[in-house]
């Protein structure tokens, strides 16, 4: 058997007469090489135990923090004709500048003197309240005066009444006297009768007696008639204050239906004012709406519309315009699993478009170009992407972001979280876990007593 062993260059070869083959039998970079592996597993093992900052990334772009700072455009209140341009794209314009005129296409305002006519009719509506108002007066007068009558014609008609009831009184005891003077001469004649037949008295006597009788059976007979008669005006007198009251009563109703006539007219007259002054209001505001003027202080972007002649539709886009002052914030946007992980307050740090940036995801305090920023508000629905919307404000606390940023930019943002070993992160990333969930600590300003 071929022994392996013995089967060396350095018992065949003398080294010593090559140099270069001595040189590398006799190198020693193999401890090196075991030195600088040991100390390489060993920083690496040191830097496991390092803080690690734990962080959501998301992409985002430059806006404004309020509603009214962000890019808006200018519609068009009327439907119109462009009749002039006032401004150009670039330019800047005050609040209440004017940017466009538009003349009016629809045919009922088309009328130079629409407001003028409006105004007389206004004006002629407004006399004929004032002729109903007259009226009402009127018949409310003409009311009080019947009621007045009528109170005087009832008064006398019951003294007239009652005047009847004490004749017919005054004619009923006239009436029992003449009944007992009738039968006082009928008992007086009875007894001159008897004695005219005894031959007492003379056939004179009994005539005269009988006479007197007769006279007072007509006295009977004209008190009855004179009572029935007191008694005939006493229920003539009732009849006359029933129709009285009756006639009055007719009168006065028919002036309160002439009145509640006069007042529906009133009303009616006045709903045509309100009517006229709402649309005499309408037509001035319009008139102003022809000029189209600059909502805030900004700079004119785009012209949307263009031309001369053009029209225009209510609602239709004239230009956009940027406001002048505002605060930058960024919107980002996270997942939905990120989601119960942010706070409102909680540090952001943001890298913008176009700043170069030296970025530590780990170590947010040894990045460099990045800018500080704390979340101002998140939405409570998620967006068309399937991510939830998070506004970001400047931390007052940092240095304030680059003048030169304008709304749209994009950014590179990261949420910082809670401070973890660095093996931990690794063993989490490689199980897919999210981030610890993470409160930051809240400082108590309250004032010590």
């Amino acid at each position: 058997m071929l022994n392996i062993s013995s089967n060396k260059i350095s018992d065949k070869v003398n080294q010593t007469s090559y140099s270069s083959l001595e040189k590398v039998e006799s190198r020693k970079s193999g401890k090196w090489v075991k030195r600088l592996i040991t100390i390489f597993f060993l920083l690496i093992l040191i830097s496991m135990f390092l803080p690690w900052t734990q962080n959501i990334r998301s992409k985002g772009e430059v806006t404004a923090l309020k509603p009214e700072h962000r890019p808006q455009s200018i519609q068009s209140i009327i439907a119109g004709r462009i009749e002039k341009w006032f401004v150009m794209e670039g330019d800047y314009v005050k609040k209440g500048d004017t940017i466009m005129f538009v003349s009016e296409i629809k045919d009922e305002y088309f009328d130079p003197d629409l407001l003028d006519r409006t105004r007389a009719q206004l004006n002629a509506k407004e006399q004929a309240v004032g002729s109903y108002r007259e009226k009402v007066k009127a018949l409310d007068n003409r009311i009080a005066a019947l009621l007045e009558t009528n109170q005087l014609k009832l008064q006398q008609a019951r003294n007239k009444a009652q005047q009847a009831k004490l004749k017919v009184e005054s004619d009923s005891m006239d009436y029992q006297a003449a009944i007992i003077n009738y039968e006082i001469a009928e008992e007086q004649y009875a007894r001159i009768l008897g004695l005219y037949e005894e031959g007492l008295k003379s056939l004179t006597d009994l005539e005269n007696r009988r006479l007197s009788m007769r006279k007072e059976e007509a006295e009977m007979i004209s008190a009855q008639n004179k009572l029935l008669t007191s008694q005939n005006e006493v229920i003539n007198a009732e009849v006359e204050l029933s129709s009285i009251q009756a006639q009055y009563r007719d009168a006065v109703a028919k002036a309160e239906s002439d009145k509640y006539t006069t007042l529906t007219g009133l009303y009616e007259s006045e709903a045509e004012i309100t009517k006229l002054e709402n649309q005499y209001t309408n037509y001035s505001v319009r008139q102003g709406m022809y000029y189209i003027t600059a909502p805030t202080n900004g700079y004119i972007t785009q012209a949307i519309q263009s031309g001369i002649g053009e029209t225009l539709k209510e609602g239709d886009q004239i230009v956009s315009i940027m406001p002048a002052d505002y605060q930058l914030a960024v919107e980002m946007y996270v997942r939905p699993l990120d989601l119960p992980l942010l706070q409102k307050g909680q540090d952001v740090r943001i890298q913008f478009d176009g700043w170069p940036a030296i970025v530590f995801s780990g170590w947010p305090e040894q990045s460099y170009g990045t800018y500080g920023g704390e979340i101002f508000a998140i939405d409570r629905f998620i967006t068309k992407n399937g991510r939830y919307r998070v506004l970001v404000a400047p931390d007052p606390e940092e240095a304030q972001w680059p003048e030169a940023l304008r709304l749209g930019a994009g950014t590179s943002n990261m949420v910082l979280l809670k401070n973890v070993p660095v093996w931990y992160e690794l063993w989490r990333n490689i199980n897919g876990f999210p981030p610890d969930f993470y409160a930051p600590a809240k400082e108590n300003n309250t004032d010590k007593k």
